[in-house]
C-alpha cells in the first residue's frame, strides 16, 4: 500500500492514457442500468464517465491519494479504500466490474479476479484493458537493449506483461466464460462473463 501511495504522490493529475478509446470500449460492453465496480479506480475518471452515462458506479482503490482526488472531483460518487487482497463488498453486489489498466500492476491476478468474481452477480460482466505485449513489441524489445531496459525499468510499477493469449488464459483459469479479447493500437481490450 505504501508503494502505491508513494507512486500516486508523484503522479500529476490528468486524464488517463488512451482515455477515450478505453471509455468507449467500457461503455459499449455494459448493459444499461448495470451496477458497476471500478476496481483500481484511481482518480475516478472512468467512474465519472460511467455516472455520466447513467450507470450506478462505486470506485475502489488500494491508495488514499487517488481516492482523495476522485472525491474532490466527484463528491456525489462512492469511493472506497480497500486492502490489497480483499474487496470490501458483499457477494453479488455488482452487475459488472471494470479493471482498467490494473492487472499489470497486481502481483496476485488470480486472487484479485477471485474477489471480483465473488462481488459480481452470477454471469456478471468483467471488462478489462491492459497494455498489449504483442509480437511486434516483443521483437523490438528483443532486438534493442536500450528499448528493453527502458521498458522493463526495475523501478516501474508494471509487474505483469500480457499478450492476448496470456490474458485470455488468465481469465479462463479464473472461470470466466464467453471471453472476447482484441488488440487495438497498444491495448488489449477484453470482456467476459463471471461463472453462473
Amino acid at each position: 500500500m505504501a508503494y502505491f501511495e508513494r507512486l500516486w504522490s508523484e503522479l500529476p493529475d490528468g486524464v488517463p492514457e488512451h482515455f477515450a478509446r478505453r471509455r468507449d470500449f467500457l461503455l459499449s460492453a455494459l448493459e444499461p442500468g448495470s451496477r458497476v465496480l471500478d476496481v483500481g479506480c484511481g482518480a475516478g475518471w472512468f467512474a465519472g464517465a460511467l455516472k455520466q452515462a447513467g450507470f450506478a458506479v462505486t470506485g475502489v482503490d488500494v491508495a488514499a491519494e487517488p481516492l482523495r482526488r476522485a472525491r474532490e472531483r466527484l463528491p456525489q460518487l462512492e469511493f472506497v479504500l480497500a486492502g490489497e487482497h480483499e474487496l470490501p463488498f458483499a457477494a453479488g453486489s455488482f452487475d459488472a466490474a471494470w479493471l482498467g489498466e490494473l492487472l499489470e500492476h497486481v502481483q496476485d491476478g488470480i486472487g484479485l479476479l477471485e474477489q471480483v468474481t465473488r462481488v459480481l452477480v452470477p454471469g456478471g460482466r468483467l471488462v478489462v484493458s491492459t497494455p498489449d505485449h504483442g509480437w511486434r513489441l516483443r521483437l523490438r524489445l528483443g532486438l534493442s537493449r536500450r528499448a528493453f531496459e527502458r521498458h522493463f525499468e526495475p523501478r516501474a510499477d508494471h509487474v505483469r506483461f500480457f499478450t492476448a493469449g496470456t490474458l485470455v488464459a488468465l481469465l479462463q483459469v479464473c472461470g470466466f466464460e464467453a471471453i472476447e479479447a482484441r488488440r487495438e493500437r497498444g491495448l488489449l481490450l477484453a470482456s467476459a462473463r463471471a461463472p453462473r
